[in-house]
């Protein structure tokens, strides 16, 4: 899935330098190419399944402050926009992101997740502002499903007898607002963009195939990105 991303970053990348493109700023399709901070909360929003029989639930049923917190990234991202009219576009991402998840609180430092990848595809309807300069802001909303890849159980996990923890698919929303900047008229242009999500997977710790902990997180992400944009 890494390599797909950064192939689909190279042939954008590609695209805005053919000149065989007829580049214009008023064109119906737009790719972009971006660099972009994942900050994510991750947080326990509800504790929907404890064992105390096992040593993992057994040790979080004696603290009395026990939370989570998924960490930030920076990743490639390619934006593919396709525009009915100079107000109204259409919008999906392709990227990959990867996170761990520790605790805070009684168990601050704790190694619960590893190596989550995150798919958040995403598809967002824009209303663009036509200023009558370079500058055009836009704003936007969407559904988005963060589909989950490869979770490991982290340290302390294993350390109280996790062998398997699973992360679940979750459908969410997106609100979006930004601007795009055209830098000549073939085209080419700079983009800044903001997104937040609403989404809240769940996560289900096991030991020995027994279900020991499910707990539900704000994983509500802040998604911000910067980079060149053609439109042809």
């Amino acid at each position: 899935m890494r390599k797909l991303t950064m192939l689909a970053a190279l042939a954008a990348a590609a695209a805005i330098t053919t000149p065989a493109l007829a580049g214009s700023p008023d064109g119906k399709w737009q790719v972009k190419v971006l660099g972009t901070a994942v900050l994510p909360d991750g947080k326990i929003d509800k504790i929907k399944a404890i064992d105390t029989d096992t040593t993992l639930g057994a040790t979080l049923a004696t603290l009395d402050n026990v939370g989570t917190k998924a960490n930030d990234n920076v990743v490639p991202t390619v934006a593919v926009e396709y525009f009915f009219n100079k107000t109204f576009s259409v919008e999906t991402i392709c990227c990959l992101t990867q996170h761990h998840v520790s605790g805070t609180g009684d168990i601050a430092g704790a190694g619960l997740v590893d190596h989550v990848l995150i798919l958040p595809a995403t598809v967002t309807l824009k209303a663009h502002l036509d200023t009558g300069t370079p500058i055009k802001p836009y704003v936007g909303a969407g559904p988005s499903i963060f589909f989950v890849i490869d979770e490991k159980p982290g340290d302390t996990a294993r350390a109280l007898g996790v062998d398997k923890v699973k992360m679940s698919n979750a459908l969410g929303f997106a609100l979006q607002g930004g601007f795009d900047v055209a830098l000549n008229d073939k085209g080419l242009g700079l983009s800044f963009d903001a997104k937040k999500y609403w989404v809240k997977p769940t996560a289900s710790f096991y030991d020995d195939g027994v279900l020991a902990l499910k707990t539900r997180h704000d994983l509500d992400p802040w998604v911000l990105s910067a980079g060149v944009s053609y439109r042809f």
